[in-house]
């Protein structure tokens, strides 16, 4: 027999772009969201969606808000505990902190113990979906897969591929990347909520043979997602030139292989050409935009005016660990704030910066049928925040009746203690409430 229910809240969501389509916010202070079965039936005002299913049950839940399930899309399952290292530039930190915590993760031990505890973190911070960058060892990715399979949440990973420039621990040859992904592949792609992304680390620690496996993975897999990083540090592309000199830029290196495409996520993206833009937008790939990390690392500021003048789609990532946290909202208010003071600045929206950490992600992973919105027909993936008591944001709410000015403050103030339910398609996978 099938399950009806009523989530009574104020509610926001971007079932349209907010970026160049009107009215992309829509916000209901007395909403209902009916979800039937763990998919939506209906959001709008309650006083017009209950009349709809008067024999549904009701769970009152006025005096908070839900927000669709909040989607990161650039995320380092083994950094974890290297958050906070601050300092260093892109290279340097790599060298400094992250690659000896990284291959800690050769112990399968180990590997299990860090996948449960990022899951749960995710989790508490209202994150349903996630495109996770991997560990570079296959037992690792194993332990994790297994992991995100009995977590609920919507899962995106892969292999992380070097074979250069790293610390030897952490190199694979191309043959044991391509034996090892595959393998992967088989055992867990399509499997629940799990999927593939072929992820080669950056083109400065992966050689044109590495390259070479990850376009035959995407030829053989075509429904697999692709990621890796780009454009992040000058340094880094000054490298990646070198090491391509046959290239025009860090995206034709990653052409040559026809790794860009519908299905790919690019990190940072930071300092672009223009015909970099003109092909990443041709392609229909998106980029994974991670302000938290590219103010630590002092990685420069994404020219997000001359993205959109190109119509490429933004998504945002927390980019653990060279990033502040696993807070997707938190990365929303640093997105606003950096873009302020950008060469070509703009004004966003609370409205925008929930489209790009919910709709937009669920676009740049191809999933925007099955959720990112309450649209009808979705998956009930969705966040319940509750200000604590007497705490800023509730203060700053609390006389507030602009919809708009209240999201801006749960953007601005809201962090992992608001955060009472989380739900996957109906099912709770992290509840506060008793």
């Amino acid at each position: 027999m099938s399950k009806l229910e009523i989530f009574r809240a104020c509610i926001f969501h971007t079932p349209r772009n907010p970026f160049f389509e009107s009215h992309g916010l829509e916000a209901y202070p007395d909403g209902g969201l009916a979800v039937r079965d763990g998919a939506i039936e209906d959001c709008g005002d309650f006083s017009a969606v209950h009349p709809k299913f008067p024999d549904a049950a009701v769970r009152d839940l006025r005096g908070g808000y839900l927000i669709p399930g909040l989607i990161d899309t650039h995320i380092h399952l083994p950094q974890t505990r290297v958050l906070g290292s601050f300092g260093y530039p892109v290279l340097e930190w790599l060298d400094r902190f992250t690659l000896p915590e990284e291959t800690r993760f050769a112990d399968p031990a180990y590997a299990a113990e860090r996948s449960t505890e990022f899951l749960r973190l995710l989790a508490a911070h209202g994150t349903t979906t996630a495109l996770v960058f991997g560990s570079h060892f296959h037992t690792a990715m194993s332990a994790f897969f297994e992991a995100a399979a009995s977590s609920g949440l919507r899962i995106f990973a892969g292999l992380t591929f070097s074979d250069r420039k790293l610390r030897t621990a952490l190199h694979q040859t191309p043959e044991t990347a391509y034996r090892n992904a595959s393998d992967l592949i088989r055992r867990f792609h399509g499997h629940g909520r799990v999927r593939y992304a072929v992820t080669p680390r950056f083109a400065f620690s992966a050689s044109e043979a590495m390259l070479a496996v990850c376009q035959t993975l995407l030829e053989e897999h075509p429904d697999a997602a692709f990621t890796t990083h780009i454009n992040e540090n000058p340094n880094e592309i000054e490298e990646v030139a070198k090491l391509f000199p046959w290239s025009k830029s860090y995206l034709g290196v990653y052409e040559r292989f026809n790794l860009i495409g519908r299905r790919s996520v690019l990190a940072h993206n930071v300092h672009p050409t223009d015909e970099e833009l003109q092909c990443i937008a041709a392609r229909r790939a998106s980029i994974a935009h991670c302000p938290c990390s590219n103010a630590a690392l002092g990685s420069g500021i994404l020219p997000l005016q001359r993205h959109l003048q190109h119509r490429v789609r933004v998504a945002l990532g927390t980019d653990v660990g060279a990033g502040t946290g696993f807070g997707m909202l938190k990365e929303g208010l640093q997105a606003y704030s950096l873009q302020m003071i950008a060469p070509e600045p703009i004004s966003l929206t609370a409205g925008q910066l929930l489209y790009m950490a919910t709709r937009a992600g669920a676009e740049a992973l191809a999933i925007d049928a099955e959720t990112g919105d309450f649209s009808q027909g979705k998956a009930a993936d969705f966040v319940y925040l509750k200000p604590p008591p007497e705490s800023a944001l509730a203060a700053a709410i609390e006389r507030s009746e602009d919809a708009e000015r209240v999201l801006a403050a749960i953007f601005t103030l809201a962090q992992s203690d608001s955060i009472t339910d989380v739900r996957v398609a109906g099912s709770s996978v992290h509840s506060k409430i008793a």
